[in-house]
């Protein structure tokens, strides 16, 4: 899924991702920690079990529930007014956590082996694999979101008409 429609005000894109990504995400890192911690425990053993992949959710959703804290009570509010003298600190921060949640997103990927499943995977591992995948699309398109269009805009020399 890939939300490419054009959206000129900065404001409405911060509303945007709060609904469409932010809402999202917290809808689904809890779901597949459930469903990973299962299939590591039904198929403990087995040569391709996502081993550790539970508890690397686990750390991505708190990761990510700080980060989109930030977004949604510090940077965002200044977005909507047009922007803040040193908005370019927590843009910053922002961007290095972006860094870090790629790192999680190929650990995931090694885990699973792309997401791959194995032969004869059973509905909760297709399940998982299936919301991975999906997490994964729903993550990268936020963060493109952020980095290529929005903010931009607050940055020196990337500021649209000022």
């Amino acid at each position: 899924m890939n939300d490419t429609a054009p959206v000129d005000d900065a404001a409405e894109l911060t509303r945007h991702i709060e609904t469409r990504y932010h809402a999202r995400h917290r809808a689904q890192l809890p779901v597949l920690a459930e469903l990973a911690e299962k299939v590591e425990t039904v198929h403990a053993g087995d040569a391709n079990v996502p081993a550790g992949l539970s508890a690397l959710l686990r750390q991505l959703t708190g990761d990510m529930e700080v980060h989109m804290k930030k977004e949604e009570l510090i940077l965002f509010p200044a977005i909507r007014k047009g922007g803040m003298p040193g908005i370019e600190a927590p843009i910053a921060v922002m961007r290095a956590d972006h860094a870090d949640h790629d790192v999680e997103v190929q650990q995931i990927r090694q885990m699973t082996g792309g997401p791959t499943l194995p032969d004869g995977a059973c509905r909760t591992w297709t399940a998982l694999y299936s919301g991975l995948e999906e997490f994964i699309a729903d993550l990268e398109e936020h963060m493109r979101l952020e980095n290529d269009i929005l903010f931009p805009q607050f940055e020196p020399g990337g500021r649209a008409g000022g």
